[in-house]
């Protein structure tokens, strides 16, 4: 159980106002040597500023682990910038189809992949290809197709 001791507070005579003795009262001692409207001299600000800390025996251990420090950086991922275009329903379907046919073959794509991929295709092939290809592609006026009803 808690028990809690009272503590007895010393019981002060009650004296009048006029018995108590009247003191002036005391300021607090100001020290002498800083008079209270004396700024810093100059000298003074510079031995307080902080000096630069010295080198903790730290960096030696830093060179004992070569392996960290020999570890490749991450590389950074690419931006990605999001677009849309127009493309004719035809040739949307072939995006389809082949969508279909990387699933037959074990390895569901994306239509961003299917692009990409035949963007690396098509950067890869010589001149003359690479302008046989833009030259089956026929030119579509751009912008969102209107809306038929």
């Amino acid at each position: 159980m808690a028990t809690s001791k009272k503590i007895a507070k010393p019981s002060t005579p009650a004296a009048p106002a006029a018995e108590l003795p009247t003191q002036a009262p005391v300021a607090a001692p100001v020290p002498a040597s800083k008079p209270a409207s004396a700024k810093k001299p100059a000298a003074a600000k510079q031995a307080t500023k902080k000096l630069p800390k010295p080198e903790k025996a730290a960096a030696p251990a830093k060179a004992a682990e070569p392996e960290k420090a020999a570890a490749p950086e991450k590389a950074k991922k690419p931006k990605l910038v999001r677009d849309s275009f127009t493309i004719p329903k035809a040739e949307y379907v072939v995006l389809d189809e082949l969508k279909q046919r990387a699933t037959l073959l074990t390895r569901p794509v994306k239509k961003s992949e299917l692009l990409r991929a035949s963007i690396k295709l098509l950067a890869a092939l010589p001149d003359a290809q690479f302008l046989a290809a833009l030259a089956e592609v026929p030119t579509i006026k751009t912008g969102r197709p209107v809306l038929e009803k």
